[in-house]
C-alpha cells in the first residue's frame, strides 16, 4: 500500500471523527455567518445560547442538520486532499534530492515548496467536493418554526389550527439537490466555489505552520534524546490546533462571504440579502455591515475549527502509525514463510 493512499484513508478517518465531535458547533457557526445584521448591531446570543434556541425552538436534530453529506464531504474532502497532498509532496521531496545532488539546496522541501504542494492539493479538493458543501451549507442554514412558538389565539379556525399543527416536510438532501437545480441549473453546485478557492490558502497556511513547527520540534528532540524523533499525541494535538488557529484568523472573512453565496438566497424585493456574485456579496456586507459582518461567529469558528483540526491531526497520525506497523509486521511475516 502506497504513502499516498495510507495517508487519504488516514485523513478520511481522522475527518469524520473530528466532524462528529464538533458538527453542532458548525451549524450555529453557518447560522451566525448568514445572519444579516445592520451596522453596529451586535448578535444578542452567544453560542452556548443560540445551541439552545436551536434545541428548543428546532430541536435537538437540526444542531445535526446535514450531518450524512457532511460525513461524505468531510471524507471525501479529506481523503483526496491527503491522497493529492502525498502525491505533490513526494514529488517535491524528488526534485529537492535531485536539486541536492546538483549542489542546489538541503535536499529538504522549503517552506515555498510546501506552500505549493498544499495549495495544489487544496485547489483539486475544491473543484471536486464543492457540491456537496453547498448542500450542507443550505441545510444547516435552513430552519423551521416551533409549534411552541407560534401563538395561539381564540380567533384562530379549527382547520387553521390544524394546519399550522402540521409539521413542514423533512428538508432532506435529496430536497436540496432538486433546490439548487431547479435555482441555477447544475452551475448552481458550484456557488461560492471561487472564494473557496482562494479559502485554499487557510490549509496552505495550516500545513505549512504545522510542518515547520512539527520539524523543529523533531530536531529538538533529537537534540535532547539523541537522535529518537518520535513526538506523542498530544504534541500533535496541539501543533495541529496551533497550526489551525493562525490560518483561520487571517481567511475567515472569505468563509462568511462563501456562506452567504451557498446559503438559499432571499427571493423578496430587499436586494440587501441577494448576491449575484463573490463581488456583490463583498460590496453590500460593506455597504450594510460594515467590516464587522465580515468576522460574525468567528469566536464560534476558531473553537470548532481548532478542536476538529487537532483531533484530526492526532487521529490521522495514530492511524497512519498504525496502518505502517500493520504492513511492516505483515511483510516480515511474509518474508519469514517465504521458501529458501
Amino acid at each position: 500500500m502506497s504513502d499516498a493512499l495510507i495517508n487519504g484513508l488516514a485523513g478520511a478517518g481522522g475527518g469524520i471523527i473530528a466532524q462528529l465531535i464538533t458538527y453542532p458547533l458548525q451549524t450555529v457557526n453557518t447560522r451566525q455567518q448568514t445572519e444579516r445584521d445592520e451596522k453596529k448591531v451586535k448578535r444578542k446570543h452567544g453560542t452556548l445560547e443560540q445551541m439552545c434556541q436551536v434545541v428548543k425552538n428546532e430541536g435537538w436534530g437540526r444542531l445535526y442538520s446535514g450531518l450524512a453529506p457532511s460525513i461524505v464531504g468531510t471524507a471525501c474532502s479529506q481523503g483526496v486532499y491527503y491522497y493529492f497532498y502525498q502525491i505533490f509532496r513526494d514529488r517535491a521531496e524528488a526534485i529537492a534530492r535531485e536539486n541536492k545532488r546538483n549542489g542546489i539546496g538541503d535536499g529538504s522541501v522549503g517552506m515555498i515548496s510546501s506552500l505549493v504542494v498544499a495549495a495544489l492539493s487544496g485547489c483539486t479538493n475544491v473543484l471536486l467536493t464543492n457540491p456537496i458543501w453547498v448542500v450542507v451549507t443550505r441545510m444547516q442554514t435552513h430552519t423551521k418554526n416551533s409549534k411552541k412558538s407560534q401563538p395561539s389565539h381564540s380567533s384562530i379556525a379549527p382547520d387553521e389550527k390544524a394546519l399550522d399543527s402540521l409539521e413542514c416536510p423533512p428538508y432532506g438532501t435529496g430536497h436540496v439537490i432538486q433546490e439548487l437545480y431547479d435555482e441555477a441549473g447544475i452551475w448552481g453546485f458550484w456557488k461560492g466555489v471561487f472564494p473557496t478557492l482562494i479559502m485554499v490558502s487557510n490549509p496552505s497556511m495550516q500545513f505549512m505552520l504545522y510542518e515547520t513547527m512539527l520539524k523543529k520540534l523533531k530536531r529538538k528532540r533529537a537534540l535532547v534524546k539523541q537522535g529518537d524523533t518520535g513526538v506523542t499525541a498530544l504534541e500533535v494535538f496541539l501543533l495541529g490546533a496551533l497550526a489551525k488557529l493562525g490560518a483561520t484568523v487571517v481567511t475567515y472573512p472569505l468563509l462568511v462571504v462563501k456562506s452567504r453565496l451557498q446559503a438559499k438566497q432571499s427571493t423578496t424585493g430587499d436586494k440587501r440579502h441577494h448576491y449575484e456574485g463573490t463581488l456583490d456579496a463583498i460590496l453590500k456586507m460593506i455597504r450594510y455591515e460594515g467590516l464587522h459582518g465580515f468576522y460574525k461567529g468567528m469566536s464560534t469558528k476558531i473553537v470548532q475549527s481548532v478542536l476538529a483540526a487537532a483531533v484530526l491531526f492526532m487521529i490521522k497520525e495514530e492511524l497512519v502509525r498504525g496502518a505502517r506497523m500493520l504492513l511492516t509486521k505483515g511483510g516480515t511475516r511474509t518474508g519469514r514463510t517465504r521458501p529458501a
